[in-house]
């Protein structure tokens, strides 16, 4: 949906209904994590109402959804033994928000692109096993939480797995009951249009059913009633007093503790980490595709940890669970996040009777689908059709979140993709390539983008490889970063080896950026005189072939274009003219990858041999000393086109253009054309029309060689004497490959090209 509709009403009722399904997944998250941490289970909810309504106003995310991280259980526990009290941990959490708005401002949120997508997608994937593992106890009536809430700790693994097995054999009738029927209507709402068009999100209808099926449960009786321990249970203040008596005060007194700032520095680190990870996972699931600016993001959360550190809350993070059911509950906008907020605020003062009905079955089955969702079968296939170096990196990193936990599974999965890298790097360090110029051969080394000390040893054996009197050119041009010991490498090579070995190094693409390591190209990559002096006919052909060949490969020649200028103005040595057609698509430097004043090109519509044309071939050839003279007409060519449909219509050019000049070209076509075979228009077949003007190209070239020899004398008495060759080309604007031949006459000594008669 476009950004232009989200403001829509439709769209704010979304993020309400959005919001609501968000609070009551959040509700038993924020006591879980809590009771994890070994903290007021207050100080869940507090972070939870900060996390939404300031961290949500501040943000600039649609949809990410902050609040306690079940990741940053562990470490609060820590943190708190060490420092010996909750209001001395609450001073260190103020001061780790004061270092995210630090980061923040420095714009340290770039950190997120350096984390590769493999990562990210195991860090869904990872969090949507986990939610699957922990939720079908709930979803069966199964009770391993202590207390029946629903945390998210990383658990112990075994205890966890002997509980799913457990829960086959002890299970409560109705939550179970209450679990089963809720998954099945969330399948069904995913499946009926009707239902998804509804404008209900299924979460809330599942939530409602839950609730309605709880109260007719409690009047059925005896085992299918669902106890406190499968219900939600939140803390109860009787009065707004008993609210404020929830609240706690950091410890000023503590500032001078050195183990108060060294907590605060890993909070703020792991906070920030996952938070930076978190927010880009979600802008990937979000169905409009939107950015969330990571700086800002960074002084949100900052002033969020402040915020709770003065009211006694637990560290706050983007948590991609509760972002995750805000995305599949509809969110467009972020007022579900602070929705949800103003409702964990709410709850606890005016209607934690009503809450503490609903039943963990109803929000298992909400989080197990969601689960599902991140850890899709669709996923994992992608990752694996991207290749091992995709899927490794992301099935070690779901594998390390799930049986350590979230920071250490994402630190393991980073780390295996810098393997990955470095083996790449090790691996292609840098690429080779032998060029064949008009002078000579040259070794084209293309340094890598990064180019570290792992790829010094296969730049030496590089070097070490280019025979003696060779040619090496180093080509930097898109290298943003060369090691000390590359550079120390390279300037010992040039001035030591290769001097030696008489081996000529050239510098391309590092400018001034490297002290004595100036750009120069030392070989000849033009027609100089004495290049041309040792061109023959059959080697300037070559070249034409070769250079073709590259063109339609993409190799094309490394040129210095602003030195080619200053070279060339000292004089013009071509080593072939180049009759080809006026058509934009067909330009010779391109076509056969050749350098500034290589040849002399004569460009006129359908590649006639009119006497002026003739003129500028004898001139270059006679007197430049080109080698060769090129014909190339080339397919679909308009003057081509236009010269069959006019004579066949038997109409002029003026006639049909208004074009005074145009016939004399046009009647010079022509005379390549048949006549008998020529058809009236409409009287064509599907493609036979295109296939007969190409056809007329073909022929016409080759009138024009024989009318090149027919009408110059000064040219065939070169060509009788081997010094010029006249070769005929059909260039296809469709593949871009060149094909030669050439007619009796047209050379003394037959070319490896096919002999065609002229017409």
């Amino acid at each position: 949906m476009p950004a232009t509709q989200v403001d829509k009403p439709s769209a704010y009722l979304k993020d309400l209904s959005a919001g609501l399904v968000v609070f009551l997944v959040a509700l038993p998250l924020c006591l879980g994590v809590a009771l994890a941490s070994n903290a007021p289970l207050f100080a869940g909810i507090l972070a939870g109402v900060v996390g939404g309504i300031l961290v949500g106003a501040l943000s600039g995310s649609h949809t990410s959804v902050s609040g306690c991280s079940p990741a940053l259980a562990a470490i609060v526990v820590a943190q708190i033994t060490k420092l010996g009290a909750f209001d001395t941990f609450l001073l260190a959490l103020m001061l780790a928000g004061l270092l995210q708005i630090i980061l923040g401002a420095a714009r340290a949120g770039f950190l997120a692109a350096f984390f590769p997508s493999s990562v990210i997608k195991g860090l869904l994937a990872a969090v949507g096993v986990i939610l699957v593992l922990k939720q079908i106890p709930h979803v069966m009536g199964h009770d391993p939480d202590p207390e029946g809430e629903m945390s998210f700790e990383q658990p112990d693994h075994e205890n966890t797995f002997s509980e799913l097995w457990s829960t086959l054999f002890d299970i409560q009738p109705g939550a179970a009951l209450v679990g089963i029927l809720s998954i099945l209507l969330m399948l069904l709402w995913d499946r009926s249009r009707a239902l998804k068009n509804s404008g209900v999100p299924a979460p809330l209808a599942v939530v409602l059913l839950g609730l309605g099926l709880n109260l007719l449960l409690k009047q059925l009786g005896g085992s299918w009633v669902i106890g406190a321990t499968h219900l939600v249970q939140v803390p109860v203040a009787k009065d707004l007093g008993a609210f404020f008596g929830f609240l706690q005060f950091p410890n000023f007194s503590a500032l001078g503790n050195p183990a108060v700032y060294g907590a605060a520095f890993t909070i703020a680190i792991v906070a920030t980490l996952e938070t930076l990870l978190n927010l880009e996972a979600v802008d990937k699931i979000d169905p409009q595709q939107r950015h969330s600016p990571p700086n800002r993001e960074l002084i949100a959360q900052g002033l969020g940890n402040i915020a709770v550190g003065l009211i006694g809350g637990l560290p706050i993070t983007s948590v991609i669970v509760r972002s995750s059911v805000n995305i599949n509950a509809g969110a467009r906008t972020k007022l579900s996040a602070i929705f949800h907020g103003l409702l964990l605020l709410g709850c606890v003062v005016l209607i934690p009777g009503v809450l503490n009905l609903v039943p963990l079955a109803s929000l298992g089955a909400i989080l197990l689908m969601t689960g599902l969702k991140l850890a899709s079968p669709a996923l994992i296939s992608q990752m694996w059709t991207g290749g091992w170096k995709q899927f490794l990196p992301f099935i070690i990193t779901v594998l390390a979140i799930v049986f350590t936990d979230l920071l250490s599974g994402i630190i393991i999965g980073l780390l295996v993709s810098i393997c990955f890298i470095l083996h790449s790097t090790l691996k292609h360090p840098l690429r080779r390539y032998n060029e064949r110029h008009v002078a000579g051969d040259v070794l084209r080394i293309e340094l890598a983008h990064q180019v570290s000390f792992f790829s010094r040893a296969t730049l030496e054996q590089t070097l070490r490889s280019v025979p003696d009197g060779g040619h090496i050119l180093l080509d930097a041009r898109t290298t943003e970063y060369i090691d000390a010991d590359v550079l120390d490498l390279i300037n010992d090579f040039r001035h030591n080896a290769a001097k030696v070995r008489g081996v000529q190094v050239s510098l391309s693409g590092f400018k001034d950026k490297y002290p004595g390591l100036e750009d120069g190209i030392q070989f000849l990559d033009y027609t100089s005189r004495e290049v041309q002096s040792g061109l023959t006919p059959a080697r300037v052909l070559e070249i034409f072939q070769e250079g073709n060949k590259r063109f339609r490969e993409g190799r094309q020649l490394t040129r210095d274009i602003g030195r080619l200028v200053d070279v060339t103005s000292a004089g013009q040595f071509p080593m072939a003219v180049v009759l080809s057609c006026i058509d934009s698509r067909t330009p010779a430097e391109l076509v056969f990858d050749l350098s500034l004043g290589d040849v002399f090109s004569v460009r006129i519509a359908g590649n006639v041999a009119h006497d002026k044309v003739l003129g500028s071939m004898e001139y270059s050839c006679a007197v430049a000393g080109a080698k060769m003279i090129l014909v190339m007409g080339h397919t679909s060519c308009g003057a081509v086109n236009a010269a069959v449909d006019l004579i066949c219509r038997q109409k002029t050019a003026l006639e049909v253009t208004g074009c005074v000049n145009l016939d004399s070209l046009v009647t010079e076509i022509q005379s390549s054309v048949d006549l008998s075979t020529c058809k009236r228009e409409g009287a064509w077949l599907p493609g036979e029309k295109a296939a007969y003007a190409n056809e007329v190209s073909r022929r016409n070239v080759l009138r024009t060689m024989r009318m090149i020899t027919e009408r110059s004398s000064t040219l065939t008495a070169l060509v009788e004497e081997g010094k010029l060759a006249i070769v005929g080309a059909l260039y296809d604007i469709q593949t871009g490959m060149v094909s030669f031949f050439q007619t009796p006459g047209s050379v003394r000594t037959p070319l490896p090209v096919p002999s065609v008669t002229a017409v």
